[in-house]
């Protein structure tokens, strides 16, 4: 997914930002070419395989974001934090497997650089109507 993937921001902000050898992504919801590949909340009685692409989507978005920002001669040297929000109705408490899904994807793209600290939190509601979330924070070395 990654290699050719380029977040667009719906307003006025980057998808991700730089400073020094810290790259923070912006969050980041299930967008494809612009468009939500899925919407509306997480149910408590549907099974997660049913919005694996969109958390898929959403953590490809910003592992992408930030990859855009590593130079030629760097690599992600490790995923410093993941923050994953997740828009689920109010019997729902899978958050952890969620992120899970997204942990999995880093560790697929990273090996251990890809396993960092995170957080899963449960929230009323996301732009778009998304079920989820997902921002980074990655550290580059030469």
């Amino acid at each position: 997914m990654s290699e050719v993937n380029k977040p667009i921001p719906q307003g006025n902000y980057t998808p991700a930002s730089r400073f020094e050898n810290i790259i923070s992504t912006a969050g980041m919801t299930p967008r494809k070419n612009g468009e939500l590949v899925h919407v509306g909340r997480i149910s408590s009685t549907e099974s997660l395989e049913t919005y694996e692409k969109a958390i898929l989507q959403s953590i490809d978005n910003a592992y992408s974001a930030a990859i855009q920002l590593v130079e030629n001669d760097e690599r992600v040297h490790q995923v410093i934090s993941m923050t994953v929000y997740v828009n689920a109705d109010e019997d729902f408490t899978s958050h952890s497997k969620v992120a899970d899904v997204a942990s999995d994807y880093l560790f697929e793209h990273l090996g251990e650089a890809g396993i960092g600290s995170r957080a899963a939190i449960g929230v009323k509601s996301l732009p778009g109507n998304a079920p989820v979330e997902i921002q980074l924070v990655v550290g580059v070395t030469i």
